[in-house]
């Protein structure tokens, strides 16, 4: 795994160096046009409004897909399978709030319509993406993405 991105490196960090690694499931849904799906972060949440891919966190034993479809489910009202899921990529993120390990997937197909049950805004994206502010999280993801285009 790579090094630690730290985010808002200036602000001190709750919990202190010794703080437990939230796990998180991250979905990189990719339409048939080759765009992505970006979700704001909800309001009443840290970085309100800031654009991310949509996920969660994994509760205790649970697989990274697993965590994903139900979070996908819970959050925005799509289904998605296993077959159609790859876990790709991980991203430890130093958050002053929290540190953060980023399990990414790719989704290629998932059923149902999209429904933002936490009010939060969508957007299907190309690169580089128009919104902002990005969570910093999700900046990785852009680079990668970005690479494998440049690479086709």
């Amino acid at each position: 795994m790579s090094k630690p991105l730290v985010a808002d490196g200036s602000l001190a960090r709750i919990g202190g160096a010794d703080r437990k690694i939230t796990e998180v499931a991250v979905g990189v849904l990719v339409d048939s046009e080759g765009r992505y799906l970006m979700t704001t972060r909800p309001e009443g949440k840290v970085y309100a409004g800031y654009w991310e891919f949509p996920g969660g966190k994994l509760e205790t034993g649970e697989k990274v897909v697993h965590a994903l479809r139900r979070e996908l489910i819970e959050e925005i009202g799509v289904t998605i399978s296993a077959e159609h899921t790859s876990v790709w990529r991980e991203q430890m993120v130093d958050y002053p709030h929290a540190l953060v390990r980023l399990h990414f997937c790719k989704v290629s197909q998932w059923s149902g319509e999209l429904t933002m049950h936490e009010g939060q805004a969508f957007e299907w994206v190309t690169l580089p993406p128009s919104v902002t502010p990005i969570l910093p999280g999700a900046l990785p993801v852009l680079g990668w993405l970005l690479d494998a285009a440049k690479k086709h």
